[in-house]
């Protein structure tokens, strides 16, 4: 039994043994000695898209009392919601802006959220009682830019597929689900997800800090719609501190939707921790859902999603034969292609979308398949990005080790 102080005064010392996720599972898939002793933090982290992401921003713009109140308010173009607190002639608008919000099918809270941390100039309209104020600010200007989730990181997810003819538009597609049992869309990080290696909750709670988008963030408790079989978290961080490549937003073929990464340590402090610790891919159950109804029918297993699998998509630019009408350009879902700037890794999601857009096979990427029935189902997306989930994990394993980042009590366990 070890306490979170003890392990504390380890990292102070820098005698403290963190590994990430995927270190740590490579130590047991090889079969290497460890024990709950040896090891003192296993850092776990989730890249994906998360609808119930949100933000709360303080925007000043104009002088003391030359509005009243603000009645409406849209950040380039997307509609936010002023208050609860009204401000009055104070020429400060508070806001809460969701995740899912969008000034039209290509541009929503995710884009908003990526190009506040980037630093981009935001369009700001007002309407007040009597006329529209308009004003560009930036990070810099907003007193107050908070994250928060309502649910997040869920304890993994699920995969959709469509078992009739024809397609149906989705938030878990890009051009439409094909059927019957043509593609499958994943989502979900697998063996590296934070409450899937502790699952019983033992070491998060409300207060327990974390890693949000590559910024310091603290969980507040249990999300929306959390459940003992399907727990999730609500999360809080400071948005002036994160890193842009960790969010975003993700074009589906209804709606833009919003990335977001968490990264949790959790710390060893018993064997039946250690013991959870060790969950792998393969026995980490994936229903699949028919997404009519969302309704599970059948189930495989996280192995099929990510091992033997390429983790990244690669470009091979002497393929491109740069196409009229680009595919890939005109469905990526993170925009990370064009024929005139070619291709961003820093925006790439890694879901495999343009391996299948691109005729000239100028993408590649081994995304595997599923078995249904009968069927060998090709996953055609994936909506987590298990790369960019380790390297969130290492981000917070280095500050660990460089006594950067110390554990927290949480002041109320979940369970």
């Amino acid at each position: 039994m070890k306490r979170i102080g003890e392990i504390n005064d380890k990292i102070r010392k820098g005698e403290a043994i963190v590994l990430t996720a995927e270190e740590f599972k490579q130590m047991v898939r090889n079969e290497e000695t460890a024990t709950a002793e040896s090891v003192d933090v296993v850092t776990c982290a989730t890249c994906a898209i998360m609808s119930g992401t949100a933000a709360i921003l303080s925007i000043p713009v104009a002088e003391r009392n030359e509005f009243e109140r603000a009645d409406e308010v849209w950040l380039n173009g997307i509609p936010a919601f002023p208050g609860p607190c009204p401000n009055e002639r104070l020429g400060i608008v508070d806001v809460f802006v969701y995740g899912t919000a969008r000034a039209n099918n290509l541009y929503g809270g995710g884009h908003l959220f990526r190009e506040i941390v980037e630093g981009e100039q935001i369009e700001v309209k007002v309407k007040t009682n009597d006329r529209i104020i308009e004003r560009k600010v930036s990070k810099e200007d907003l007193q107050f830019a908070r994250m928060i989730t309502t649910r997040s990181a869920f304890k993994n997810y699920m995969a959709f597929v469509n078992p009739k003819e024809g397609k149906v538009g989705s938030i878990f597609s890009v051009r439409g689900l094909k059927g019957p049992y043509k593609e499958i869309s994943v989502t979900g990080s697998g063996e590296i997800n934070p409450l899937e290696n502790d699952p019983l909750i033992e070491t998060i709670g409300t207060g327990t800090k974390i890693m949000v988008n590559g910024a310091a963030g603290y969980v507040i408790g249990e999300g929306t719609r959390s459940s003992k079989e399907k727990p999730n978290l609500s999360v809080i961080a400071d948005m002036h501190e994160m890193e842009a490549e960790f969010m975003g937003g993700f074009i589906t073929s209804t709606s833009p939707e919003c990335i977001t990464s968490i990264a949790v340590p959790i710390p060893v402090i018993n064997d039946e921790v250690f013991s959870n610790l060790k969950i792998m891919d393969e026995e980490i159950k994936l229903p699949i859902a028919d997404i009519h109804d969302r309704i599970p029918f059948v189930e495989s297993n996280y192995a099929a999603v990510w091992q033997n699998t390429d983790l990244e998509i690669y470009f091979n630019a002497d393929k491109c034969v740069e196409c009229d009408v680009c595919d890939v350009e005109k469905y990526c879902p993170t925009n990370a292609f064009s024929k005139s700037k070619g291709f961003d890794e820093h925006r790439c999601f890694n879901c495999g979308a343009c391996i299948y857009l691109c005729p000239e096979d100028a993408f590649k990427g081994n995304l595997g398949r599923i078995k249904i029935y009968d069927k060998e189902v090709p996953i055609t997306l994936r909506q987590s990005n298990r790369s960019k989930a380790n390297e969130l994990a290492k981000k917070l394993k280095n500050q660990i080790v460089e006594k950067e980042f110390l554990l927290t009590e949480p002041v109320a366990y979940l369970r």
